[in-house]
């Protein structure tokens, strides 16, 4: 499975950044939005951004953010990509763009073939795409939930695309073999409590996307 890149989301500690590095990770999603278990201050995300060692990409989550929320965030955390995770348009997602001068990965929320075509149209104002189960209503990510994967088995977008919902340390595997998708995002699927990372799970789930070379933690 080699060239898979993984990206571990909503880490809320120095201990996570540090365990998202360990593993092999290529991508830590810090999160912004209030309702969220996962949720960061400012403060406490700038200094989580700084524990970052080179090489691992910061990803700033946030969902329907305004300029101003966005204008706090970008000043004040070093990050390397933004990531829209509410019911932000086409041009929304290129404003961004334009405004802060950093890639955007736009979610898309699927559950049948109809949203599919939401994909294609994101596609032409996004720098990537990720594709994760369809959002309960008070929280758009983070939920675990799976979605009938075969629905973007080895179709091909005008982006390079993440793969989300559900995946845990035991079905990434199959998850990467049905699809052929190259990233997967997890958030809860490696928590040991609602919001709290679990170290040895991140670093299973890095595994078996990655290969057996990544290391065990002891």
């Amino acid at each position: 499975m080699s060239g898979i890149r993984v990206k571990i989301c909503g880490l809320r500690t120095e201990a996570d950044m540090a365990a998202v590095a360990a593993a092999g990770a290529h991508y830590a999603g810090l999160v912004f939005f209030a309702k969220s278990p996962r949720h960061l201050t400012i403060p406490e995300a700038r200094a989580l951004a700084f524990a970052a060692p080179a090489g691992l990409a910061k990803v700033a989550l946030v969902v329907d953010a305004d300029d101003a929320a966005l204008d706090s965030i970008v000043d004040q955390v070093p990050l390397d990509m933004l990531q829209l995770h509410g019911s932000e348009s086409p041009a929304r997602v290129a404003e961004v763009r334009a405004r802060y001068g950093l890639p955007v990965m736009k979610a898309i929320g699927v559950a049948d073939e109809g949203d599919l075509a939401d994909l294609l149209e994101m596609s032409l104002a996004a720098d990537q795409l990720l594709i994760d189960a369809k959002p309960t209503v008070d929280l758009p990510g983070g939920n675990g939930i799976a979605f009938d994967w075969r629905l973007v088995g080895r179709r091909r977008w005008l982006k390079p695309w993440m793969l989300a919902g559900g995946l845990t340390p035991e079905n990434v595997a199959e998850a990467i073999r049905l699809t052929n998708v190259r990233q997967v995002d997890v958030s809860s699927g490696v928590e040991s409590a609602r919001g709290v990372k679990d170290h040895a799970k991140i670093a299973a789930f890095a595994r078996a996307a990655l290969g057996p070379a990544v290391p065990r933690l002891r």
